[in-house]
């Protein structure tokens, strides 16, 4: 991967510090088989040699990564007495030494690895995009997501964000009868019109019967694409779903690593996914399969989990001016919170997320807030 900025002398890593906070939102959220009222994540703040300090983040995601807030404040702890002293200008040594330390907890080593680009890129004066490459776009399409659980509720939120510029849309299914989200579906499609990016997403909420009953109830409804409609196990399913439909099939709790990527490109299982730094182990893990996607054909969705903060919002939007290709929208989630904890948070202008101009991640924490919001874990 080219990097086009200058690499800093030895900046050692002085101090690593996990925080559990628990964010408001501004309403529930439905999703499958959970509501979720309130956004519980884990914060890591990293300092570095001359003072320069990170912040990463990661939501708790116990049915897609199996970690949980108090599972990633334990796993940080653990790993980090190892970290300190170590050349975070070297981010993926540091990131070798977290995988040696301990086997998996992705999203535990994603908030150290997100820490440890905003701090080098405040060393270096760079935003981080051109830690990964360099800057491709400066603005994407932000998937705005329908949960309120009704056609009604649906239908009015859609529309007063599609008049507020908004191009791009999710619909969260897998809550119910598969038959009442397709007619829910299709009357979103119906209000919304032709010519917008339209998806909806179960989150695995599905048996592969049900799939294929709601794959043949909102054909023709003009869906672009449909996330994860079972088990993200159940490659077989997916593809026989996607040899049922011609909707685009797309998946995200079945992808953790490369070979999940290749499995469902050889099988025809999937026309694209979403990549999450959670799933992936940091900004770089998602670069990779961003550009592994790319060779295969397969569309991308960059995404938050709902709902993280304007520190993983500026992290995706970073990412997103790198990626070779981003046809499926960004998935921001901060946009769900009743409060932020940084300062100015993203642009969304006409429904277009503007990637964050500064060094860094771009955004400034305040650390007031952060205290505010903090829980003891």
């Amino acid at each position: 991967m080219t990097t086009t900025a200058q690499t800093p002398a030895r900046a050692a890593i002085r101090r690593i510090e996990p925080i559990a906070v628990s964010l408001p939102m501004t309403k529930p959220m439905k999703m499958a088989g959970v509501l979720i009222k309130a956004a519980d994540n884990v914060l890591v703040r990293v300092e570095l040699d001359g003072g320069h300090v990170g912040w990463g983040e990661a939501a708790s995601a116990h049915s897609m990564t199996g970690e949980t807030v108090e599972s990633m404040m334990a796993a940080v702890r653990h790993m980090a007495p190892a970290l300190l002293d170590m050349d975070g200008a070297d981010i993926e040594a540091v990131s070798t030494r977290m995988d040696q330390l301990m086997y998996y907890n992705q999203s535990a080593k994603s908030a150290v690895e997100m820490a440890l680009h905003d701090a080098l890129g405040k060393a270096l004066g760079k935003p981080v995009y051109e830690l990964l490459g360099g800057k491709k776009r400066g603005r994407v399409p932000v998937l705005w997501l329908l949960g309120t659980g009704s056609i009604d509720g649906d239908i009015a939120e859609a529309k007063a964000k599609q008049a507020a510029g908004f191009v791009a849309f999710k619909v969260k299914v897998g809550v119910g009868d598969p038959l009442d989200d397709a007619l829910r579906t299709r009357k979103v499609c119906e209000a919304l019109g032709r010519g917008l990016l339209i998806s909806s997403d179960a989150n695995q909420g599905y048996s592969l019967e049900q799939a294929l009953a709601y794959v043949k109830a909102v054909d023709g409804s003009g869906l672009d694409f449909f996330e994860q409609p079972i088990s993200g196990h159940n490659i077989d399913g997916m593809a026989t779903l996607a040899a049922a439909t011609g909707i685009p099939i797309g998946f995200d709790e079945g992808l953790h690593g490369m070979e999940d990527l290749l499995q469902h490109h050889e099988r025809k299982a999937a026309r694209g996914c979403s990549l999450k730094t959670i799933k992936l182990g940091g900004l770089k893990g998602v670069m990779h399969a961003a550009e592994l996607c790319q060779k295969l054909g397969m569309h991308v969705n960059l995404a938050c989990k709902v709902a993280e903060s304007g520190i993983a919002a500026a992290s995706l939007m970073q990412l997103a001016a790198a990626v070779p290709e981003v046809a499926w929208g960004v998935s921001i989630s901060n946009q769900y919170l009743a409060d932020d904890i940084v300062r100015a948070t993203i642009k969304v202008v006409d429904g277009h997320a503007e990637v964050p101009v500064g060094v860094g991640l771009g955004v400034e924490v305040d650390e007031a807030k952060v205290r505010k919001y903090t829980r003891t874990v």
